[in-house]
């Protein structure tokens, strides 16, 4: 009996150290409570949802772009005989704003009219527990990331790929902006991994602007043609991270997945990607 109880008191006192971190109190909670009361429910859900993707996006691809012009940052290049060059980028960002703009806004601009239809709360008592908010972030992640593999797949076969999934990889060495380049369909196929994570998880609308900067963060780090060995992001369990999705771009075939591994080793698809590990490996073995 002793052992249980201690058990318990250790679990207890856990989840107590747990509740008592706050980080959504202080200049958050003042910040969000001006926000709530300054503006209206739709303005937030549109103008604030908007405003939260274009920046964002841009200021996590903003270190990337600037890497590329750090003598210091060539070192972590994965493919470093492929240089970006402003056609390519001046490219891409071109058809972003279509995307953006044309196609994702007027996904945005329902965000309002979901929220009410689902009876989302916007206020700042209802905003969940931080690890509650962690675990539904992560369970989006693997939700997201299963119907990236298998849809991401078939936009492989030959029979459509040169119709869709072809414009995406128009970049053999992607970059950071690369992640949302794509032929318009795609962005709309693809896309409804994030919108099935909403549907499961979304229980406040600070869980919406979470799982766009997760998701932001991840894709556009798996684009981002840097390995960094300090890289936070591969704390996480079975985390493909940029060099696992360069490979991809630069292969062409395999290594399906959006943000895990575990799809790809279950199925095979990342066969192509081992054996092109152990040749580096073996080239680096006989360079040494």
């Amino acid at each position: 009996a002793l052992p249980i109880s201690l058990l318990r008191f250790a679990m207890d006192s856990s989840l107590l150290n747990l509740t008592a971190i706050n980080p959504f109190s202080g200049q958050f909670e003042s910040s969000w409570r001006w926000m709530t009361a300054r503006y209206t429910k739709f303005q937030i859900a549109t103008v604030g949802s908007v405003l939260v993707h274009e920046i964002l996006y841009f200021g996590i691809c903003l270190p990337g772009f600037l890497a590329q012009f750090l003598p210091m940052m060539r070192r972590f290049k994965i493919q470093k005989d492929k240089d970006e060059t402003f056609e390519q980028q001046w490219k891409c960002f071109k058809l972003l704003m279509f995307n953006h703009f044309c196609i994702q806004l007027p996904l945005i601009s329902g965000t309002y009219a979901f929220t009410e239809f689902m009876s989302i709360p916007y206020n700042y008592e209802a905003i969940p527990v931080w690890y509650v908010l962690l675990l539904k972030l992560y369970g989006s992640l693997v939700v997201e990331d299963t119907w990236h593999y298998f849809i991401h797949r078939l936009l492989h076969h030959k029979s459509v790929y040169k119709y869709v999934h072809k414009v995406h990889h128009h970049f053999q060495a992607p970059f950071g902006m690369v992640a949302e380049y794509a032929h318009w369909m795609e962005t709309l196929i693809l896309g409804m991994g994030f919108f099935i994570s909403v549907m499961l998880f979304c229980d406040h609308v600070i869980y919406l602007w979470a799982w766009v900067a997760v998701r932001l963060l991840e894709t556009i780090d798996v684009h981002n043609g840097y390995f960094l060995p300090f890289n936070p992001l591969h704390l996480l369990p079975f985390y493909a991270g940029p060099e696992y999705h360069d490979f991809h771009h630069m292969n062409f075939n395999g290594n399906y997945s959006s943000t895990f591994t575990y799809w790809d080793w279950m199925f095979g698809t990342d066969k192509q990607y081992k054996e092109y590990l152990a040749k580096k490996k073996g080239s680096q073995l006989k360079s040494d």
